[in-house]
């Protein structure tokens, strides 16, 4: 039997892909691809909904995915911290729910990210540069939010030293590491950690060349969600990697 799947934000790179994804997979029918101007209630016989929006759309497009009880995959960006304590209010209040977010489908992200958390308990000045095509509309972007978040959080309250940060060409600071955007023609994505001590800097260094790199994550976080229980964040988890950093590389709610 075939699980039935909804993609909003079908027309865009994202969507594309994953609806290219659903439609090989013979584990999944592709039953609706949305876009702004479809009708609210327009997938709502799907048993499982893709959210690849806008920043701006994306919480309410996973609000009625759960009130009409589907499962719902978000690959949009914009959900910080804040978003998801609020959304594992809601899927804890719902009975049944599951959540998997992903800000990055890409292996080599989430290993990046990785890698950054386990560095960031040994050094006190952190940067991030991220790059990404001149289409994408939210700065910064959810997998470096993501990533400072994480590494925060592995310092266990440790300040990063960010000097000037008061300054905007400074970048923006995220969980109090410094942040920094670019929007570029001929760039796909692209992500730097680095990481400053005595006498030397360490370079993490991702790099996204086409939408091909989320294929793998896509295809392991639908079929991963057909089980998935509760509020899911990340891929790591799901590909087996949350022990590489310790503590902190994945949320469950």
């Amino acid at each position: 039997m075939t699980t039935r799947v909804a993609v909003a934000g079908a027309t865009g790179r994202l969507g594309s892909l994953v609806c290219e994804i659903v439609e090989a997979d013979p584990a999944f029918e592709l039953v609706a691809r949305l876009g702004r101007a479809s009708d609210t209630e327009a997938g709502a016989d799907a048993h499982l909904l893709v959210d690849v929006s806008h920043p701006d759309a994306s919480p309410a497009i996973v609000e009625r995915a759960l009130a009409r009880g589907q499962r719902v995959l978000v690959g949009t960006s914009g959900w910080s911290e804040d978003r998801l304590t609020a959304l594992a209010a809601t899927v804890a209040a719902t009975p049944g729910a599951a959540v998997l977010v992903v800000p990055n489908f890409s292996l080599g992200s989430v290993l990046g990210t990785a890698l950054a958390q386990i560095a960031a308990k040994f050094y006190d000045s952190i940067e991030v540069i991220e790059a990404h095509h001149p289409g994408k509309v939210d700065s910064p972007s959810g997998t470096a939010v993501r990533t400072a978040e994480l590494m925060a959080k592995a310092r266990n309250g440790r300040p990063v030293d960010a000097p000037h940060a008061d300054q905007s060409p400074r970048g923006e600071l995220v969980a109090g590491i410094p942040v920094h955007s670019l929007r570029l023609a001929g760039v796909v994505a692209k992500q730097e950690v680095r990481l400053g001590g005595d006498g030397e800097v360490l370079t993490i260094t991702h790099d996204t060349h086409s939408n091909a790199a989320y294929r793998a994550g896509i295809s392991a976080a639908l079929h991963a969600l057909l089980t998935a229980q509760g509020l899911t964040v990340g891929l790591d988890g799901v590909l087996g990697l949350s022990g590489l950093a310790g503590s902190g590389a994945g949320v469950s709610a």
